[in-house]
């Protein structure tokens, strides 16, 4: 069990920087992605539609014989998450819970801001999982569509994102934030532009560093660890890769090989 994969999906490229990050933390695991690229975005779906994706896309990566399953796409992980675990027998871990603990870990004045999708925002997932682990932490949300197609232009540190940040983040700035979760995997591109416009006394959570640590925690607990390294990583996306490929490149710095097109349906 502990040499099988571990299975990872988003709706798009997104996920990508939780699979870095996974990478880096666990150099030993062999990693399987699924980009669900013929029906991105998931963010501004009906809760429905997006469970049906997740769903899809989960019995796909555990036909892949995976010993566990990644959910990295705050979307899919706050409307999916609960169905995801009682329909699969192996460990789901999701970016939301992850990012919570951690803004409640490093907020000092118990007032956080959240970022992400409107899908993200409406469910209302990182307030009831912030407040779950402290009920006297303010959470004030605002939802930032642009920035993800400014992170897949590659114009995360362009003046234009800096002109969208300030006009998203204004918001919560004025409502006196100390800590800022970026609710959605295409985010952490922006840490740049972000830090610019909030100024230093801003804490910025990345869910994916976050739930990596999740994952590593996960597997050690289950004493699940791949014993040899190194690990392999292979690709698969359910639209033709072209896209795929020159802006996963981008999020991960190296180019992608072997990316395989595949019907969920």
């Amino acid at each position: 069990m502990s040499e099988r994969a571990i299975g990872v999906f988003d709706s798009g490229v997104g996920g990508l920087t939780v699979l870095k990050e996974m990478v880096r933390l666990l150099p030993g695991e062999e990693l399987v992605y699924l980009g669900d690229t013929a029906r991105v975005p998931y963010g501004t779906k009906s809760p429905r539609t997006v469970l049906r994706y997740a769903l899809e896309a989960a019995a796909f990566l555990v036909e892949q014989r995976v010993k566990m399953l990644v959910v990295a796409c705050n979307t899919a992980s706050s409307v999916a998450l609960t169905e995801l675990e009682e329909r699969f027998s192996l460990p789901v871990v999701g970016v939301i819970e992850p990012g919570a603990r951690k803004a409640v870990a490093v907020t000092r004045n118990r007032r956080v801001g959240v970022i992400g999708t409107e899908g993200t925002i409406a469910s209302g997932a990182y307030t009831r999982a912030i407040q779950a682990l402290n009920p006297s932490v303010e959470v004030f949300s605002a939802p930032c569509p642009l920035f993800v197609p400014l992170a897949e232009e590659g114009w995360a540190e362009h003046p234009v994102a800096v002109l969208t940040a300030r006009e998203y983040l204004a918001p919560l700035m004025e409502n006196g934030i100390d800590t800022l979760v970026l609710g959605c995997t295409h985010y952490p591109l922006l840490k740049n532009t972000l830090r610019l416009v909030l100024g230093d006394g801003v804490a910025l959570v990345d869910s994916a560093e976050e739930t990596s640590r999740t994952v590593e925690g996960m597997l050690n607990g289950r004493k699940l660890p791949r014993q040899s390294l190194p690990g392999q990583t292979r690709f698969f996306v359910t639209d033709i890769p072209t896209r795929f490929v020159r802006v996963g490149g981008a999020f991960l710095g190296h180019s992608l090989q072997g990316v395989t097109q595949v019907s969920l349906d």
